[in-house]
């Protein structure tokens, strides 16, 4: 449960969200990563509900890159953002799209890369690969919007990959613009124009 205090019918379908999406990711997990390797492993949903609750004011627009079954980019949307992911996985994206429909959300899934096109990583060492990162036609495409057009971002790396995730921000984002990093080792963190938030 949130430690932030919400209506009660919103804490109740918030609730029946992250508890159908953890019922998505054993499913998931029994029959594709019991199977092979798959990069998806569900975030701490009450972490990163309370930081979206945080960060909620009228009229913003979040994206999530790589939002596998949904339950993030569905909770911006029940909490009043207006609502979009961007996931690889094509089959992830079908399930997000009926769990939006399950929980009469808006939220807009569509499939590709969260890498706009173009891109490349070129960190300073030289070495430029996306680790679990996979690579396909840009998202955004099919969303129709560019990534400096949102106001909260929100990405779940790997270790490692958060360099790029801010990198990424710089060359496309907004500036001004939210992204909120879940990391694998250091939990939910908050960044406004690569400065981390307290």
């Amino acid at each position: 449960m949130t430690t932030v205090s919400l209506a009660p019918e919103l804490e109740a379908r918030l609730a029946a969200l992250r508890e159908a999406g953890w019922a998505l990711f054993d499913k998931f997990d029994q029959e594709v990563r019991d199977q092979r390797w798959h990069p998806f492993v569900a975030a701490n949903y009450e972490s990163v509900l309370d930081a979206l609750i945080a960060q909620r004011a009228p009229g913003l627009k979040f994206l999530e890159w790589g939002s596998a079954t949904g339950v993030i980019t569905i909770m911006a949307d029940l909490l009043g953002y207006e609502a979009y992911g961007i996931e690889l996985d094509g089959s992830l994206v079908a399930t997000a799209r009926a769990l939006a429909t399950r929980f009469n959300s808006k939220a807009t899934f569509v499939a590709g890369s969260f890498l706009p096109q173009g891109y490349a990583w070129k960190p300073k060492d030289g070495d430029g690969r996306l680790g679990t990162i996979g690579q396909g036609r840009s998202g955004y495409l099919e969303l129709g919007k560019s990534l400096d057009e949102f106001d909260v971002v929100f990405g779940y790396p790997w270790a490692g990959e958060a360099a790029m995730m801010h990198d990424l921000m710089r060359s496309y984002g907004a500036p001004g613009a939210l992204l909120m990093v879940h990391g694998t080792d250091r939990g939910m963190e908050a960044y406004r124009d690569g400065k981390k938030l307290d």
